[in-house]
This record gives C-alpha cells, structure tokens and sequence, in this order.
C-alpha cells in the first residue's frame, strides 16, 4: 500500500520544525505535511511561512499512542523536532518501529538511545522500518566526517585508519536550546538513577555486547601533535563519540575492533605566549564547571527558567546565516600512513545548518537507500545511509566533505 506522504514533519510549530518545513518547501518537496498537537498553530507557521493553502496539517499529541499510530501509518518517514526525546519521544519512534515507518530525529540523548536500541531493535527489525537517530550537527558532520575519511583511506591504502582524530577548527553559532535541555534531563536521569553516570561515559555505550579498547581522555587539555595544535573538550563529544563507535560495530567493524576515535577543539597553536595553552585550559575548567552545575538539581531549575530559550524562539535568519563551522579529520593506519579530511558547514550548527541536515537525511532514505542496502533496524547516520547521505549534503545542504594535505 503506497502511503498518503513521503515525510510528515513533526512538531513543525517549533522553532526548528520550522526551519525544517522552510527547508523543504524552498527545495521543492512534494507530497509531505506538517504536524504538531495544536492545528490552530499549524495553520499559523503554514501562513507565516508562506507555505501553500493546500500543504495537509495533520494534528496529534506526542503522548497519544492511538493518534501517533494513525499519523506514522500515512508516510514513508516521520522527521521528529519534538525534544528532549527521553521526555517526549518514545511513543513516536514506537509507534514507527511498530508499523514499519522510517524515523529521523535531532536526538543527542545518550541514555535514552541506549534504552531505545535494546526497545524497537526487534521491532524495526521484523517490521522494516529504519530508526536513524541523531540526524542534525550531533552527529552528522562528525559521523560522516569519519565514514569519509575511512572510505578514502580504503582507496587509497587498500586499509582502515586504525585511529582517528576530529578536531573542531571553527564554529561560529551557538548550540541549540534544544541541546542544552536535554543536557539537563540527561543529569536529571543520572540523579535518579546514579548507575547512569557510568553508561554516559563509556563510548561504547551504544554498542551493547561489544566493548573496544580504551579510548582517549578527551575531557582535559592537551597538544594534538598530529595537528601542531592545543585542544580542550568538546561539548558535543560525549554522543558523537559514540555514534561513531555505534556506525563502526553496525557495519562489522571495517575499521577494526581496536579502532580508536578521539574528538575535541582546537584553541591555537603553541608557542606565541602559549595563547592556545591557556584557552585549552580554560575550556577544560569551564567544561568541568558546567558539568558541576548541570549535575546541581537547584542550578538546573535556574537554567529552565532563565536561560532555556522558549519554544518557537531561536537565532533570526541573518544570524543562522552568519555562522558556520569546520571540524578536520586526521587518521592513521596501523602502518602510520596519515590522511586529512576537511568538514565545513555554510550555516549555524544548531538551526540553520542542522534543518538541512535532518531533512536531507530523510530525503535519503526516501530516495536514495532501499530496504535492500539498509534494512529494518536502529542505525546511525554513518551506517545507514553513508555515502549516500555524504554526496547529497554536499550538493544541497551547504557541507563540504573534501580531502586535505
């Protein structure tokens, strides 16, 4: 039976379904619809937004499972915006486990991905439908950044790169609010259960009955030699690590089980009165700090209401267009050969760049990747569309995967 929709946008009255729905009118989908709990706001940001009259509002609850099931059965693929995704999104992703529907989101929610991955990895399996989690810049450029630089590697060498490192040059453009939300329920859930905190620093925690060897301390500051630069932690580390390690073990680990992944920022070189020192070392304090006070229940309540922006709000169009960023890939093999890639996006990674990210995505497993390639299950970005997803953002969602001297 051949479904009503090819995408149906969920949550498209928030301020990154927005942008997502902007996005694909602009590009000229067809057959898709919006839908949110709330058709009056629906028919708002069509009208806002300028979209056609006749674009379907679907309306449902993220908490009513009947309506949900209802709505997944209609399209080919659900792009969820609904987060935090351990608040709001289970019934959603069931309900296209269940019925065989493909799924992306924007989810960088360790934990709760764990528990998804043990949850709807049966049912997507028997039912056909592709569950790709973390489909904005956590983790995309990153997972596809180590996908690319692997590929070339085989190419060129005829081998894996035992060890790679990513290095975040440039980034201009803050984390989502979304982020910083499910930051806080991600602490939330480690206070109310403290086992938690173990799983969310182990990098393999989403590659359950597999276990690689020890991976850098990425957490402190240092000089990366293979980049002649000082780096300190990066925020977004803690899941893109891990969906890297996730893409490696769901394609029967072509980098090799002892593959090793280490990420971070870049702060300057050494020398010239050791400014980079100094920076690393800052952001690793900083980066402390911040754990510190998102691990305090009180902080956490001050930050809901003071800092969180609100639903609907974000960065205007002149500020998403303003930013950008540029993480380098750098590996080696097992016999020492080097290769550099370069990734760079033309947008701000939390909205402008991530809802070209997650709309190509779906896109892709719409067009580009048959059951045949990629079939039921739970998967990263990296290992169910790879490639695929790398040449399509490069031609249409202003990323640049190229390789570097």
């Amino acid at each position: 039976m051949n479904p009503d929709f090819d995408l149906i946008v969920f949550g498209a009255t928030g301020f990154t379904g927005r942008l997502v729905a902007e996005y694909l009118q602009a590009r000229g989908t067809t057959r898709w619809a919006m839908a949110g709990r709330n058709a009056a706001k629906l028919a708002a940001v069509r009208d806002e937004l300028g979209l056609p009259k006749d674009l379907p509002l679907l309306q449902a609850d993220a908490g009513d499972a009947a309506a949900l099931r209802a709505l997944v059965a209609r399209t080919r693929v659900v792009i969820s915006t609904v987060g935090p995704y351990q608040l709001h999104g289970e019934p959603l992703v069931t309900a296209c486990a269940e019925a065989g529907t493909d799924y992306v989101d924007l989810c960088g929610e360790p934990l709760w991905m764990a528990r998804m991955i043990d949850k709807l990895s049966p049912l997507a399996q028997q039912s056909g439908a592709r569950i790709v989690f973390s489909c904005g810049f956590d983790s995309i450029p990153f997972d596809l950044g180590v996908v690319y630089l692997q590929a070339q590697a085989q190419e060129r060498f005829g081998t894996p790169l035992r060890e790679v490192r990513a290095r975040v040059a440039r980034m201009k453009g803050a984390a989502s609010g979304g982020t910083l939300a499910s930051m806080m329920e991600t602490f939330e859930a480690i206070r109310r259960e403290p086992a938690l905190g173990q799983q969310m620093s182990d990098p393999f925690a989403l590659t359950p009955g597999f276990k690689g060897p020890a991976q850098p301390d990425d957490q402190g500051a240092a000089l990366d030699d293979w980049a002649d630069r000082w780096t300190g932690p990066f925020v977004m580390a803690a899941i893109n690590t891990k969906n890297v390690h996730r893409s490696n073990a769901l394609r029967g680990h072509p980098w090799g089980q002892d593959f090793v992944y280490s990420e971070k920022m870049l702060t300057g070189r050494p020398g010239a009165a050791d400014k980079g020192a100094k920076k690393a070392q800052a952001l690793a304090r900083m980066t402390r700090w911040q754990n510190r006070v998102l691990g305090f229940g009180p902080a956490r309540a001050l930050l809901r209401r003071f800092v969180l922006t609100k639903p609907g709000d974000g960065p205007d169009k002149a500020a998403r267009e303003a930013g950008h960023y540029e993480v380098w890939f750098s590996g080696k093999s097992a016999s020492g050969k080097l290769l550099r890639a370069v990734v760079k996006g033309d947008r701000d990674p939390g909205y402008g760049s991530t809802c070209k990210l997650i709309s190509e995505a779906a896109l892709c497993l719409v067009e580009d990747i048959p059951r045949s390639a990629t079939p039921g299950g739970v998967w990263t970005p990296g290992s169910a569309m790879g490639l695929a997803l790398v040449r399509r953002l490069h031609e249409r969602a202003g990323l640049t995967f190229e390789m570097a001297a």
